[in-house]
């Protein structure tokens, strides 16, 4: 886990050294909004289960910044005509998700008690992420940025430094023991602040809006290598998989 955390460091700190040598490798920013809803998918109810899926439903808002090659803002024209620099951007991105979380599923609704224990169960993952991603636009972004054609469809890999704080609480008292808490999370969990890395998937489009602004709309899947982001990691077999969240957002771009 350290050496996956030092990795998105340097990766960022690598971004960061690129920024200051716009006049040496003759390239442009831009600078950009994005929010939307987030679906957190945790281990607060059941795995693959409908009603878990559309009500653990957060929101998110982040700051984006791109390194454009096609355009040179030290000479405002046009960069030298490379596959590179007409199909390739570098996005760094600092995003903050809340989601707030029940466990939503048949298992929860049982006249049981371990139905009321789970019924009484609420968390909330409250996720800060800073990373970067490489993205690739199979159109030309020069024809785009020049109004050649409206759309610029995108696909993307990143990774994101995370950092969490999740919150646990039960309405039948403080969790941890058989009275209050579903057997399969007794020990195991977790509210204290952590960090962890989470590797980006990023599909999306871009509008022409203006000559210098433009309208972006993205579905981006975030996987985290680790499992308390939600400040859970129950003990049983049908735990297999990590947090992870499906990001919806629409956003706003300027070109410096």
């Amino acid at each position: 886990m350290k050496t996956r955390l030092q990795l998105v460091l340097l990766l960022l700190i690598s971004i960061s050294c690129g920024l200051t040598s716009q006049a040496q490798f003759g390239f442009s920013h831009e600078i950009g909004v994005i929010a939307g809803p987030v679906a957190f998918q945790s281990d607060y109810g059941e795995r693959n289960d409908f009603d878990t899926n559309k009500g653990n439903v957060g929101k998110g808002i982040g700051i984006i910044h791109y390194i454009n090659f096609a355009y040179r803002a030290d000479c405002n024209c046009y960069s030298r005509n490379t596959y590179w620099n007409d199909h390739f951007k570098i996005r760094s991105q600092l995003t903050y998700h809340v989601t707030n979380l029940d466990h939503l599923s048949p298992l929860a609704d049982k006249n049981s008690i371990g139905g009321l224990q789970l019924r009484s169960m609420e968390g909330k993952a409250k996720v800060i992420e800073l990373g970067a991603h490489l993205e690739y636009y199979p159109l030309s972004i020069r024809d785009f940025q020049n109004g050649g054609t409206p759309f610029a469809p995108y696909i993307a890999l990143g990774a994101h430094y995370v950092n969490y704080k999740p919150e646990a609480q039960s309405s039948l008292g403080p969790l941890g023991d058989s009275t209050t808490t579903f057997p399969t999370f007794i020990d195991r969990i977790d509210t204290d602040r952590g960090s962890t890395v989470a590797y980006v998937a990023d599909i999306g489009v871009r509008y022409k809006l203006t000559q210098l602004s433009d309208v972006l709309i993205s579905s981006a899947w975030h996987y985290y290598d680790g499992n308390y982001v939600d400040g859970l990691s129950p003990n049983n077999v049908s735990n297999r998989n990590n947090d992870w969240i499906w990001w919806l957002n629409v956003g706003f771009i300027y070109y410096l």
